[in-house]
């Protein structure tokens, strides 16, 4: 338990240490294609044109147990979201292979798509680099975000979500720079 309370402070103080704000609800959403989990292709204009809305959100990966509580919690509210007309995407810097993980975790049926080369959190401006002290940190308690994303460069996203509508403006956006803060189903249901 002290573990967790660590990393979380640790995390947060971090959070603080970045710039990035997210876009705003009424933006037009940055358009991408992606590969997820499935081997989907998942296409934001494609989607829209099948859909009223894509709920769209970034976590950090299986290791964290707040992404985890809102794939879950997601995945728990899938048929009340895809009732309404929404696709769901979530986006992540970590590999497929740790992908898989967050599935097994959190029965996730919605698309996950591993963010290569940081496109889409670029894009959605909720991408920031862990600084060296904190990356050891995390290491020495087990959290290897190298080897979770593959890479040596210690990005991960705000946690952000976004609701987009059918004309490619953002309608919902949740943006906290504390990471335990997450988008309400409740709240995302409300738009949609």
């Amino acid at each position: 338990m002290k573990k967790y309370l660590f990393v979380l402070l640790a995390l947060t103080l971090n959070a603080k240490a970045f710039s990035q704000s997210g876009l705003k609800t009424g933006a037009g959403a940055p358009v991408f294609t992606a590969i997820d989990n499935a081997g989907k292709m998942v296409d934001l204009k494609t989607l829209l044109k099948t859909h009223r809305a894509v709920v769209l959100f970034f976590y950090r990966g299986q290791w964290c147990p707040y992404c985890n509580r809102q794939i879950s919690q997601l995945q728990d509210s899938l048929q009340l979201v895809v009732d309404r007309g929404a696709y769901v995407v979530g986006v992540t810097p970590e590999t497929p292979d740790n992908i898989a993980k967050t599935v097994d975790k959190t029965h996730a049926s919605f698309s996950l798509v591993h963010d290569e080369g940081y496109k889409i959190m670029k894009a959605y401006n909720v991408n920031y680099t862990v600084d060296d002290g904190l990356y050891g940190k995390l290491k020495g308690y087990g959290i290897d975000l190298e080897k979770n994303n593959g890479n040596s460069d210690h990005v991960l996203p705000v946690p952000a979500t976004f609701v987009i509508g059918q004309s490619g403006k953002i309608i919902y956006t949740h943006f906290d720079k504390d990471y335990t803060k997450r988008a309400a189903v409740s709240d995302i249901l409300k738009v949609l």
